[in-house]
């Protein structure tokens, strides 16, 4: 029996809750994400509900930066399907699906105010689904996940302040 890898993975913004919240939703803030992220291709729909929003965001990423073996294993290039839904302004789950391979990325998104600004909390179970190598697939596709959120997260940075 193979078990998920924990994820979890913090980040701060100067902002309230509700300004990030917003930012989340926004289209325009999510496809600037994607292409500081260096995607080949990204279809970003956001639909508004309720208090919350469903987010779906499916692109085409680069697999140059990957090791030989991993990249053996994803191709010159790795669809990802991105699926967010956010019942209120507070989190939501996330799931990452690449159509094709052996993998189950799902969690949380939180958004917890700090004095003046926010902490989105992201925490994931990374599965692969994969013998003897999945430990080290997954690794791999956390440390990903990370980096790509830290792009995201100066893309954010910029956009709070008005500069995006």
């Amino acid at each position: 029996m193979m078990c998920a890898m924990k994820f979890r993975h913090e980040l701060v913004y100067d902002a309230p809750p509700a300004a990030v919240f917003e930012m989340l939703a926004d289209p325009a803030f999510r496809e600037a994400a994607c292409a500081a992220q260096d995607v080949i291709a990204a279809d970003v729909k956001v639909e508004r509900t309720g208090n919350g929003f469903s987010l779906v965001i499916d692109q085409l990423q680069r697999t140059t930066d990957l090791p030989g073996f991993a990249r053996a294993f994803a191709g010159d290039s790795a669809q990802a399907i991105q699926r967010e839904e956010w019942p209120d302004t507070t989190g939501g789950t996330l799931r990452i699906e690449a159509p094709g391979k052996p993998t189950d990325v799902k969690g949380t998104i939180t958004l917890r105010p700090e004095g003046s600004g926010t902490r989105e909390i992201v925490e994931l179970e990374v599965k692969m689904k994969v013998p003897l190598i999945g430990g080290k697939l997954e690794k791999l596709l956390a440390e990903k996940i990370a980096a790509g959120m830290d792009l995201e997260h100066g893309v954010g940075t910029d956009y709070l302040a008005g500069k995006a």
